[in-house]
Parts: C-alpha cells; sequence; structure tokens
C-alpha cells in the first residue's frame, strides 16, 4: 500500500487549501487504498478571507497547520515532521494558500519564493525519484523548485496566459491542457491538472483530480 503525502494550505479558495480539490484527492486516494499522511506548514496564514463576500478581514489572524485539521479531520501533521524516507508520493492539491502560504507567488509572481519547509520537502522527494501530483495554482510553486534544481519539467495549469508565461520563466515547460485531463512528465515523475484554474463544476475538476491521482500512484510503482 502505497503512503502519499497530501500537503495542504489551510482552509478555503481564497485564503488557503481548495476544499474541494482536497477532499477530492483525499477520496481518490483512499478508493485507490493508498494510506495518507496530511500535512501543513505551522504558520499564519498571509491573510483571512470572508468567503462569503470575498473581502479580507482585518485584524483577523488564523494558524495555516490549524486550519488544514479541519479538512483532515484533525489527522494532519507538521510538515517539518515529514521526510521523503515517510512517504512514497507527495500531492499538493491548489487553492490560493498554495501562492499566498506556502509561497508568495501571489504577491511576486514569477520571482516568488518558496516557505523553505515546503521546499526541502519537495526537493527531497523529487531527489528521491518519488512522484509528485500538483493540482491547479500548485504546478507555478513546483515550477520554481524544479527550475531552482536546474532542471525542466513540463507542467500545465490549464491555457492562463500569464500563469503560464511565469511557468515558462521560472524554468518549467508549460503544456496546455484540458480540465479532465493531467500532464504527466514520466522522467521527472511529476503529474499536473488544471482542476480549478478551469473547471466550471465540481465533476469536471473532479475528473482530472482522479486521473492525477491515478497517474501518481502509477509512478510509485
Amino acid at each position: 500500500m502505497p503512503k502519499v503525502g497530501v500537503v495542504l494550505s489551510g482552509c478555503g479558495v481564497y485564503d488557503g487549501a481548495e476544499i474541494h480539490e482536497s477532499v477530492i484527492t483525499m477520496l481518490a486516494l483512499d478508493r485507490a487504498g493508498a494510506e495518507m499522511v496530511l500535512m501543513a506548514p505551522n504558520i499564519d496564514q498571509l491573510h483571512v478571507i470572508n468567503h462569503a463576500t470575498g473581502e479580507e478581514m482585518d485584524g483577523e489572524s488564523r494558524n495555516v497547520l490549524i486550519e488544514s485539521a479541519r479538512i483532515a479531520r484533525g489527522e494532519i501533521k507538521d510538515v517539518v515532521e515529514i521526510t521523503a524516507e515517510d512517504i512514497d508520493a507527495l500531492i499538493f492539491p491548489g487553492g490560493f494558500g498554495v501562492a499566498k502560504n506556502l509561497c508568495d507567488y501571489a504577491m511576486t509572481g514569477a520571482e516568488c519564493m518558496v516557505n523553505p519547509n515546503i521546499y526541502r520537502l519537495a526537493v527531497e522527494v523529487h531527489m528521491a525519484k518519488k512522484p509528485i501530483g500538483v493540482i491547479c495554482i500548485a504546478p507555478t510553486m513546483l515550477a520554481k523548485i524544479i527550475g531552482e534544481q536546474g532542471e525542466t519539467v513540463d507542467l500545465t495549469i490549464g491555457s492562463d496566459e500569464k500563469t503560464a508565461k511565469d511557468i515558462n520563466e521560472m524554468g518549467a515547460n508549460h503544456v496546455s491542457c484540458p480540465v479532465t485531463k493531467t500532464v504527466v512528465d514520466r522522467e521527472k515523475k511529476i503529474v499536473s491538472t488544471p482542476a480549478y484554474m478551469l473547471a466550471g463544476r465540481i465533476s469536471e475538476a473532479a475528473d482530472g483530480i482522479e486521473q492525477l491521482v491515478k497517474d501518481v500512484l502509477a509512478l510509485t510503482g
């Protein structure tokens, strides 16, 4: 039974992990018989968004690990506790939390910096030749990480021209992809899918994410 790490970035699309993407990932892994290690960094969120209005909530502060525990039903670990030896694969669901909490892509674009513990784990897993799956906006972060290792990887966020340009600028190769499909770089063992970068409904996001989970698990063999 493969053990798959799933990195969450809070709870809620605008300031944390995209909940649909996270739960679909977990459901697909469970149905495949994989063991999950849910994790998040123990850091403060960039900010808190009122998801009913889309407005920032002044004076509010939340912790990424504590908020991620909502999705994980309390079964969550601090990412500092996890190494590549503990897992067989790693998956990053999307949501603005990836681009605001795990890295600062939302603010700085292609010049982004990645949280040191997220960076460390992703590099460890990649160097151990274990697969990594990235969903929605998460390929931007992985483009930065892999690019700084001097490697070029095929990635997709769907078809958004600005984000695709940033991915290419960070050293990756963006490949356009429909929402229900994946891009698989078999040599680098990296799988990506657009999910809510393109999805107009949850079933569309689910088709791509379920395929990503299948592709990631196939690469663990």
